[in-house]
Formats: structure tokens, C-alpha cells, sequence
């Protein structure tokens, strides 16, 4: 939404953000045409009346919300109000992996309420054709009411500027090829899997492995990365604000999620033109890189392969053009194109789109 939201502004349609308090999406910059609406709830159902009140006084052309709960709210609030708001549902994970793990209540819940409910939206979108399958499967919603969009994940710029050598020595010229992993160190992204394999891989040649990202794995993985006997050529620097300067500077991304909705840093690397490994979890790498076309696919928690993939990578890495190739659909203005059409928007006409 960071990212659409300018985009549909810029092109003259008039945007609200229906806020909830303590949920995002938070702009840096609110653009002309974009109008923040305070919902005057800190959680999604109460927000419900104000939402009523919002689509009877306004009547926007279409509103669009994301996730599960504030899906069905916006359903119960369309009914509600009796107006001719299309309504496009959107969802962004695998839904049956991601619920794997909660209450028999809550898998009930979002289970039927996507199988059944929203069958009376006007649109139901999702990120890549894995997350659509997935979801027709688990939840019985028809296939083809259900619609890829893909999302608006890199600006132009990202395929054209140079980035800045992130201030880290051994990112420094000469030093040994570095292997960046980018996200939560938690389960789902399994960075477990990547220290082991980069273990495999060094004990072959030189080589150093950056992750970046917060979260409660970290001593445990500091602790695996010495169990390894690797523990000096590892580095989990945390969160940093430019990502991208260590994205576009290493010689190898690596992506060893569970599962995914789609898998935001993979397509970012891609457009900063470095070469990609990744697991083929569910669901999104296999699309993005068009079945190994555009980089190997291995599976999940093998870290022999993943280790004989990242070497054959540094060995024979694609060209920057062709890695690029790859990211092209989830350009901003592509990606906002796609969304045009899955909203039944007009081109250049003002039009008022909610979003929640």
C-alpha cells in the first residue's frame, strides 16, 4: 500500500485510507489526492459503524482491503450500508501453512469465511498463483473467482541507480564474496538451513555470510553459526535502513524460507541485479524465478543443496539484464497498471478508491 497508494494518486484518482489505530499501512508522505481517515478504533471490528457511516456518506468506486479479518469487516460493512462500492478482497499468504499452527476456532473461522463469504466480493486477489491455488484448495473458494495481481514490490529506480559499498569491511574490494540473507530471524525464514549451508560451502573456499534482520533466533543462531565452526565469516548485523546497498554489493542472495506469500526481498534483489538461491516453498519463488530460469530452486530445509546451488551460482552467475528480467512485473507502475484493471478502474479519471 506504501508503494500503490502514491502511484494511483499520481494518476488522478482520489484515495482514502481508512486508518485503525496501532495497524498500518503509515505513509512517510501523504500525497495530493490521499486523505487519512481515523476509523476512531484501535482494533478492526469496532471500527465497524464508522466504517458503515464512511461508505454512506462517501460512496467511493471501490475499496480495498487486505487480510482476513478486515475482509470480513468490510463485507459485513458493504452489506451493511447498501451502497455500490465494489468491494476487492486481498490476501498475501498461504493460507494453509500460515494457519497451520493457530486455534481450531481460528482455522474454522478464516476458513469458511474465505470459502464462503467471499464469494460476494467483487474481486478476490492474491499474490502469486500459488497462494490463489492454495487458497481455492483449503477453503473451497472456486479457482477462478480468485485473481493474481502482482505486487507493486520495486521502484524504477532500483534497476537503473548504483547504490552506495554498505559502510562493512567486508564489503570492502578485494575481500572474500559475500552471501546476504535479508529478513525476521524466526522459523519461517530458516536461516538455520543457511548457516549449515554456508558452512558446506566454506569449508570449500572463502567466503562470508551477512544476514540482516531482528528477531528471537538470533543467539541460537549466532550459537549454530560456532557450532559450525564458521562462527567468524558469519555476521547478523540487524536491521538496516538501506538494504538495498548490501543487496546490490553481494555476490549471492539467499532465500531459504518454509513458505511465503510471495517473497518481497528475492524480487528486490533481482532488480538490484544480484544473483539469487532459493528454496521452492509455497509460494512465490517458483513464479518469480519462472521455475529456475532465473535462479536454482531447492528444497526446502536441504542444505547440501542449497550449498551446491550457491556455489555453481558464484562459479556461473547470470547476467545483470537477465536477473532483472525477472523482477520487471512488480515494478511500481506495472504492478499498479495490474491493479487498475483488478479494481475495474478507468484510466486517467478521478475516482475515489478506499482503502483499508
Amino acid at each position: 500500500m506504501k508503494n500503490l497508494i502514491p502511484a494511483l494518486a499520481q494518476r488522478g484518482y482520489e484515495i482514502d485510507l481508512l486508518h485503525v489505530r496501532r495497524h498500518g499501512p503509515t505513509l512517510d508522505e501523504v500525497p495530493d489526492g490521499v486523505r487519512i481517515i481515523d476509523l476512531g478504533s484501535r482494533h478492526v471490528y469496532p471500527s465497524l459503524p464508522a466504517l458503515v457511516r464512511y461508505l454512506r456518506r462517501e460512496r467511493p468506486g471501490v475499496m480495498l482491503s487486505d487480510k482476513d479479518r478486515v475482509n470480513r469487516t468490510a463485507l459485513l460493512a458493504a452489506f451493511l450500508a447498501r451502497v455500490d462500492t465494489r468491494l476487492v478482497l486481498s490476501s498475501g499468504t498461504t493460507i494453509s501453512i500460515d494457519l497451520a499452527t493457530r486455534g481450531a476456532f481460528e482455522r474454522w473461522l478464516q476458513r469458511n469465511s474465505m470459502g464462503k463469504l467471499y464469494s460476494y466480493a467483487d474481486n478476490v486477489i492474491v499474490t502469486s498463483e500459488g497462494v490463489a491455488d492454495d487458497m481455492a484448495n483449503y477453503t473451497g473458494l472456486a479457482r477462478e473467482r480468485i485473481n493474481v495481481v502482482p505486487s507493486p514490490v520495486v521502484h524504477q529506480d532500483c534497476f537503473l541507480r548504483r547504490q552506495p559499498r554498505p559502510d562493512h569491511p567486508w564489503f570492502k574490494p578485494g575481500e572474500p564474496p559475500v552471501i546476504l540473507g535479508v529478513g525476521e530471524l524466526g522459523m519461517r525464514k530458516d536461516f538455520s538451513t543457511l548457516i549449515r549451508a554456508f558452512a558446506r560451502l566454506r569449508a570449500q573456499r572463502q567466503a562470508r555470510l551477512v544476514i540482516l534482520g531482528k528477531g528471537r533466533q538470533r543467539d541460537e543462531l549466532l550459537a549454530l553459526a560456532t557450532e559450525m565452526g564458521v562462527a567468524s565469516d558469519v555476521d547478523l548485523v540487524g536491521f538496516q535502513p538501506n538494504p538495498y546497498a548490501y543487496m546490490q554489493h553481494a555476490a549471492l542472495f539467499a532465500f531459504t524460507s518454509l513458505w511465503e506469500g510471495l517473497g518481497f526481498v528475492l524480487i528486490e534483489a533481482l532488480a538490484l541485479g544480484t544473483p539469487v538461491v532459493s528454496t521452492d516453498c509455497p509460494s512465490g519463488p517458483r513464479e518469480i524465478l519462472d521455475a529456475g530460469k532465473y535462479g536454482t530452486l531447492v528444497d526446502m530445509g536441504d542444505d547440501r543443496s542449497m550449498a551446491d546451488a550457491m556455489i555453481e551460482t558464484l562459479d556461473n552467475p547470470l547476467p545483470v539484464e537477465t536477473l532483472q528480467e525477472a523482477a520487471k512485473p512488480y515494478e511500481i507502475e506495472a504492478s499498479a497498471d495490474a491493479y487498475l484493471a483488478a479494481l475495474s478502474l478507468p484510466p486517467r479519471q478521478t475516482v475515489l478508491v478506499s482503502s483499508l
